[in-house]
């Protein structure tokens, strides 16, 4: 009932009571929907003489359609509308209800009221105020109006995340049994809302706070009425907007964010909001700072180095705010085995491997081709020093072999490291230890010796007298049948004389230069040697008689080895010239 009709019967009520007359208010149109029910709100006045006649037991309705009657209160018939009126006649309310409305319904209508006892009484028509059905097929669509922190909105379907919305959809009520109700859906969900009903109008609110799940959302409200051959529904939709600042951020890692060094790997950010993401940025964690690398959607790397593994995040920014999304770019390598590994031995001998690879390696170990495991005369352990590297190691009790392997692998490859090995006994561990002392004797001799010769020779450069003792192979001399002498190995003084029990089998001549400034070119004897003649005495160990190389007469000293002047032929060619 609505504000103007509430007035209306205020006034009636007035004019009824300070000049009472014949009246009737009812609706001038109502809308029914067909197949349901129709309400017809209606109440009348009478003269004030006409009240005694008005009581429960004897008033009676009646309601034409021109001059055919359609509906008794009292008695029904078969060509009448089927209902019911109000059973307060007597207090002047003639509201009344027609079922299963049809065509028939769709007409003007107005009401009879007859309150009579032995025929005498009250009987009047109110046929000057007439009540006309219009009779639909469907009921009429609801309204939907938007409101943002109870502000209504109009023209606009667009809200900011975070506020309070409220959708409120009304509709008419038409007479239906059950009663007509509202819902509310999106994607064909139901979902909960508060409904309520205000005279005519039923109102249902569907609240909730904006979040970008609603964003292109279609709320719908639909009013349905149960009828007895089918349902019958009207609804009316609404698309929300929601802006929002960049959500759901990720990154995408091409062809993945585990790569083997030196290919190429791209990074690609997306992200929702709206409006739209304005600007994506990529930076770098290092030492726990970020780097600004650039910007733009992805990020790529043609060809990858051991530098480029670390967190990389991508930064999505529209006018709203923002929202970052961190990846971790791994880059992988085969294993590498550190050059530090090595070997020890004392009395058990052991090995270590010390390898560095992405994914993390395995170890293995060889010996001479045969896999090795933890036994009793082996022991294998390993320690994870980081999340690529380990140091594995091997302790041998006992070594039966010379040939030692490492090899560690992963996904991408493997490396290998070749250890030699010696197997050394106790007793040649004693042998090992003493020719590493003769060794260290026989150095310190050699010094010794060395520094003596220097020493002699320096005293030889200060004699007047000019001696050479030349050690000499004399087989080489006689097989050769040259004049030729050889440097000596063996450096000896002029005062060791050679003996018969002399152990080395060679040759020792000494060339003596005695006299460089003869008094006259005449030979006098040994003793007054010239420059053109020298003396070579013959010793060795078998030899106890020398003979003169070059034919001469020796000439023999006393108490000396027998020795022959010899011409000194360089000496010759200087003089006949």
């Amino acid at each position: 009932m609505g504000l103007a009709e509430k007035i209306s019967i205020f006034v009636f009520l007035l004019q009824g009571v300070y000049c009472r007359d014949y009246d009737i208010f009812l609706p001038e149109k109502i809308e029914a929907l067909s197949g349901s029910c129709v309400i017809i709100e209606c109440r009348f006045e009478i003269v004030p003489e006409m009240d005694k006649y008005l009581t429960e037991e004897n008033a009676v309705g009646f309601w034409f359609n021109g001059k055919k009657e359609v509906f008794h209160s009292k008695h029904h018939k078969a060509d009448h509308f089927e209902g019911t009126m109000s059973e307060k006649l007597h207090e002047k309310n003639c509201t009344t209800v027609f079922y299963n409305v049809g065509s028939d319904h769709n007409n003007k209508f107005y009401f009879r009221i007859e309150s009579t006892v032995n025929g005498i009484g009250l009987k009047y028509s109110y046929n000057k105020k007439l009540s006309t059905i219009n009779v639909v097929e469907s009921p009429v669509n609801p309204r939907i109006v938007l409101y943002e922190d109870e502000q209504e909105l109009q023209d606009q379907q667009e809200v900011l995340e975070g506020r309070s919305v409220s959708l409120r959809c009304s509709a008419e009520t038409l007479c239906s049994i059950p009663p007509a109700t509202l819902t509310w859906s999106s994607a064909g969900k139901i979902l909960l809302s508060e409904s309520s009903k205000l005279q005519e109008l039923v109102v249902s609110a569907l609240n909730f706070t904006a979040a970008p799940r609603h964003h292109r959302v279609t709320f719908t409200c639909s009013i349905s009425y149960q009828l007895q051959d089918n349902n019958k529904t009207a609804r009316s939709s609404i698309p929300l907007h929601v802006q929002y600042s960049p959500k759901n951020t990720s990154v995408s890692v091409f062809p993945s964010n585990s790569v083997l060094v030196g290919h190429s790997v791209t990074l690609t950010c997306s992200s929702e909001a709206n409006p739209a993401v304005l600007i994506y940025s990529w930076s770098r964690e290092t030492k726990g700072q970020l780097e600004m690398l650039q910007t733009g959607e992805t990020l790529t790397f043609n060809e990858t180095a051991l530098s480029h593994s670390g967190l990389y995040i991508c930064t999505a920014q529209n006018k709203h705010g923002t929202q970052t999304k961190a990846v971790m770019l791994d880059i992988q390598y085969v294993p590498q085995i550190s050059s530090s590994s090595s070997c020890t031995s004392t009395g058990v001998t052991e090995c270590f491997c010390e390898v560095d690879g992405n994914p993390y390696p395995e170890v293995e170990w060889h010996l001479s081709g045969h896999l090795v495991s933890n036994s009793p005369n082996t022991f294998i352990s390993e320690k994870r020093l980081s999340n690529t590297s380990l140091r594995s190691v091997i302790s041998l009790q006992s070594l039966t072999h010379n040939s030692l392997l490492c090899v560690s692998k992963n996904a991408h490859g493997n490396a290998s490291q070749l250890f030699y090995l010696v197997f050394i006994t106790e007793n040649e561990w004693f042998n090992i230890y003493s020719l590493m002392i003769g060794v260290l004797a026989g150095t310190l001799f050699v010094v010794i010796l060395w520094a003596s010769i220097l020493l002699c020779k320096r005293n030889r450069t200060q004699r007047t007298d000019k001696t050479i003792l030349i050690r000499t192979d004399v087989a080489d001399s006689v097989n050769n049948g040259e004049e030729s002498f050889y440097a000596n190995k063996v450096m000896m003084s002029s005062a060791e004389a050679p003996t018969q029990n002399h152990r080395d089998h060679l040759q020792y001549s000494t060339i003596n230069f005695i006299n460089n400034r003869p008094e006259s070119n005449l030979v006098r004897g040994i003793s007054s040697l010239t420059t053109e003649y020298a003396a070579i005495q013959y010793c060795s160990q078998n030899v106890a008689v020398s003979e003169a190389t070059s034919g001469e007469v020796p000439s023999v000293l006393p108490n000396e080895d027998p020795v022959y002047q010899v011409p000194n032929k360089a000496a010759d060619r200087t003089k006949r010239k």
